[in-house]
């Protein structure tokens, strides 16, 4: 029986506290600002533990960190290669890891693939809120898992979760989803902010304490963000994000945050008939080979987390009939292209200010770093001036606002990774060429350090 714990309602807003929700706070006026949280728990004294400390640890003491054991955590593999990158190598006892997508990426299908690989190893346990037994069976089937060691728990009060896992001990435990599990203390509706926080805290803490890996399943806004408080992201180890569209088969998996490994790693999956499958090399994937050269396409080398990545560039310059011309970009920031273009008309004497300009990244990913200024500007030349960049060409680099090519990290291994693509030439900042006895074979590399050194490629 779970005791009465007393409930206040905070405002958002200014912070003041109400004994019963109201539409309006008292104090400043904000309208639907009340948040239901659990009262302060009393003071305890001196030498003694507050009520519900995380696993009943015990007292905490300043220590020098030269004395703290900083050995590597021990991982095991998900049999799964892609997710074991994102991840920092594999998973950590004890880690607790969000995933978020939109409805329909494969979130539940990956993890379901996952938990069945790990089931034949450990006891694992996959607790769902939104599907039924049957449901996640049919899945299985389909997907030809084995079910055999799988164990599934229907349930979403945290309350009961917890008392079955204490009885269970799994090493891997899946919440799917944390927006569907309430806890016993709040009143409040499942998927509001203060049931999916205190939910959230207490799985967190269990895993904390039995050193169960946890994965959390959190839907997302239409903004692409996790529902529910932010704080959410905070509280976890790993946050991770499906990418992709559902209505294609690639799926990208991304690292947002990772306390056991790099962040922006990248995993890239495909859908299959038989579940999510890992896509060893992705360059292939992004890259669609033209039979003839085509204006407005070109190749840049991105980096995302530990590895480099072949993706093509493609624009599309057409002369704008309205009134004003529009920048749009899927896969890119489109203000950085706006940028862009102010440095092609200032320092490279090409005005696109009649024009609409389209780029797309082929192939659904995102890319968030400054390597691909070069090739954007490229191939919008390319397809402003209708005329095509060779096929086996290569392009890496910042551009700055005084019309300058900036480096770009790790440009040796970018080059590295075309060259090994047959690509047969490069066109790089400056600084990014080899160094002296690092010559790459088979690939022509041409420095460049400012735009007006490129004007005349397209």
């Amino acid at each position: 029986m779970v005791n009465k714990v007393r409930t206040v309602y905070v405002c958002a807003e200014c912070g003041a506290q109400a004994s019963k929700w109201s539409g309006q706070c008292g104090d400043c006026g904000s309208w639907n600002t009340l948040q239901e949280q659990l009262a302060a728990a009393p003071t305890a004294k001196v030498g003694t533990q507050p009520a519900g400390y995380a696993g009943g640890a015990a007292a905490a003491e300043v220590r020098v960190l030269a004395d703290v054991d900083a050995a590597e955590e021990l991982r095991q593999s998900c049999g799964n290669a892609e997710l074991d990158r994102v991840l920092g190598g594999g998973l950590v006892s004890g880690s607790v890891t969000l995933i978020g997508g939109d409805p329909g990426i494969g979130k539940s299908t990956l993890l379901l693939q996952v938990l069945a690989e790990l089931a034949g190893r450990a006891r694992a346990l996959y607790v769902s809120g939104e599907e039924s037994p049957r449901q996640i069976g049919l899945r299985a089937q389909r997907l030809q898992l084995p079910r055999d060691r799988l164990r599934l728990l229907p349930e979403i009060c945290v309350e009961r979760i917890l008392e079955i896992a204490e009885t269970e001990r799994p090493q891997t435990l899946v919440i799917d989803s944390i927006q569907t599990v309430f806890t016993e203390r709040l009143q409040s509706a499942p998927g509001s902010v203060a049931q999916v926080r205190e939910s959230a805290a207490q799985l967190v803490r269990f895993a904390k304490a039995s050193g169960t890996a946890l994965f959390l399943v959190g839907h997302v806004t239409k903004e692409g963000a996790i529902a529910g408080p932010r704080v959410l992201e905070h509280m976890v180890d790993t946050v991770l994000y499906f990418e992709g569209d559902p209505g294609g088969s690639l799926r990208v998996l991304r690292a947002v945050k990772n306390r056991y490994g790099p962040v922006n790693e990248l995993g890239v999956f495909a859908m299959t008939e038989r579940g999510l499958k890992e896509v060893s090399n992705p360059s292939a994937i992004f890259l669609s080979r033209h039979d003839t050269p085509v204006a407005g396409s070109v190749i840049m080398v991105t980096r995302e987390g530990t590895r480099p990545l072949l993706v093509e560039i493609q624009a599309l310059v057409d002369e704008c009939h309205g009134g004003h011309p529009r920048r749009v970009t899927l896969g890119l920031e489109q203000n950085r292209l706006a940028m862009l273009l102010a440095v092609l008309h200032q320092h490279g004497g090409v005005a696109m200010y009649d024009q609409d300009v389209y780029v797309n990244a082929v192939g659904g990913v995102r890319i968030n770093e400054t390597a691909a200024d070069l090739a954007v500007l490229l191939a919008a030349l390319s397809s402003f001036r209708d005329r095509p960049l060779p096929t086996d060409l290569v392009v890496f680099g910042e551009v700055g606002l005084a019309g300058e090519i900036r480096p770009v990290p790790n440009g040796e291994e970018r080059l590295r990774e075309a060259a090994k693509h047959g690509f047969k030439q490069a066109i790089v900042p400056r600084a990014n060429l080899p160094r002296r006895g690092a010559r790459l074979e088979g690939i022509d590399i041409r420095g460049v350090s400012r735009l007006n050194e490129v004007m005349g490629d397209p």
